[in-house]
C-alpha cells in the first residue's frame, strides 16, 4: 500500500524558465508537505539530474527558449528504464494538451496556476506512479524468486543425479507407455537386451532366462503405480551363471495426478551377493 507520507517523500524536479513559476511551485508543494523538491531553470539539464535521480514526477514547462517540453520528453523516453514518462506538464496552451499527452505527458496543469488542481494533480499523479513502481519492483522479486528457485532445483538435480549415479549402476526414467526416455549407465548392456520397459518383454524373457514371477511381480507394482524398493530379479544364461539385479523406482504424476512415467535406480548384484 503507498501511504500519505510516501507520497511525501517522492522525489520531484521542477523544470521551468521563469523563476517566478518555480518559487510559486516550490512554495505550494513546500505547504502541502512535500520535502524531497528539486529544481531547474535549464530543461538540457533534465537528462543528466534523472539519470541521477530517478524522479518520481516531472514537472515541466511546454514553451521554454532553447528546448522545449516536447523536445525534453522525446529525450526522456530514450532514458526512461521502465517505459513509464513521470511527466506532469505545465501549458497556458490548451492545444498543448492533447499534444503533450500524446507525447507522453501523463497530466497536465494548466496556466495561470490553479493551486488547488496543482496540488490534487500532482499528489493523484504520484499515487499512480508510486504504484506502478511497488508492483513493478513487486513483479521483479518474483522474478528474481522464480529465477533463484530454479537454479535450486537444477542444482538439486545435479546432487540427486550424482548421488544415484555413485551409489547404484545405473538411473532411468520412463514414459506412461513404459519406454526409456532417460538412462545413465550401462543398463542396456549390463542386461543383454533392449529393454522394452522396466523388464524384458514376455518373448524375450523366455530366451534370456529371466525369471517369470519376479518379472510378473515387478509389472504388478507398475500397473498399480506402486513405488518398490531393493526388488531383485534375476536370470540365468546361456552358460548356466546366474545374474541377480536389484532395482528401485517411483511413479511420477504430474498437474491433476497424470500419470507421467516412473524414476529409479538399479545396480547388479551377482557380485556382491
Amino acid at each position: 500500500m503507498i501511504g500519505n507520507s510516501d507520497v511525501l517523500h517522492a522525489r520531484i524536479l521542477i523544470v521551468d524558465d521563469q523563476a517566478v513559476n518555480i518559487a510559486l511551485l516550490e512554495q505550494t508543494l513546500a505547504e502541502a508537505g512535500y520535502d524531497n523538491v528539486a529544481s531547474t531553470m535549464d530543461p538540457h539539464e533534465v537528462f543528466a539530474l534523472h539519470r541521477k535521480n530517478r524522479y518520481d514526477l516531472i514537472l515541466l514547462d511546454l514553451q521554454m527558449p532553447g528546448m522545449d517540453g516536447f523536445q525534453v520528453m522525446e529525450g526522456l523516453k530514450t532514458n526512461e528504464r521502465d517505459g513509464y514518462l513521470p511527466v506532469l506538464v505545465i501549458t497556458a496552451q490548451p492545444g498543448h494538451k492533447l499534444r503533450a499527452l500524446q507525447a507522453g505527458a501523463k497530466d497536465f496543469i494548466s496556466k495561470p496556476f490553479d493551486l488547488v488542481e496543482v496540488k490534487t494533480r500532482i499528489h493523484n499523479m504520484l499515487e499512480v506512479r508510486l504504484l506502478y513502481k511497488q508492483l513493478e519492483d513487486h513483479s521483479k522479486q518474483l522474478e528474481e524468486a522464480v529465477q533463484e528457485r530454479t537454479a535450486e532445483l537444477r542444482e538439486s538435480e545435479a546432487r540427486y543425479r550424482s548421488l544415484t549415479e555413485l551409489a547404484s549402476d545405473w538411473y532411468w526414467e520412463q514414459d506412461e507407455h513404459g519406454t526409456f526416455t532417460r538412462v545413465s549407465g550401462p543398463v542396456l548392456e549390463m542386461l543383454g537386451i533392449r529393454v522394452d520397459g522396466l523388464v524384458p518383454a514376455s518373448g524375450q524373457l523366455a530366451e534370456s532366462g529371466w525369471n517369470e514371477q519376479e518379472r510378473a511381480e515387478l509389472q504388478a507394482a507398475i500397473a498399480e503405480r506402486r513405488p518398490f524398493l531393493d526388488f531383485i530379479f534375476s536370470r540365468v544364461n546361456a552358460d548356466g551363471s546366474q545374474q541377480k539385479f536389484q532395482v528401485s523406482g517411483e511413479p511420477m504424476f504430474g498437474p491433476a495426478c497424470r500419470f507421467l512415467g516412473y524414476r529409479g535406480i538399479g545396480l547388479e548384484i551377482t557380485r556382491r551377493k
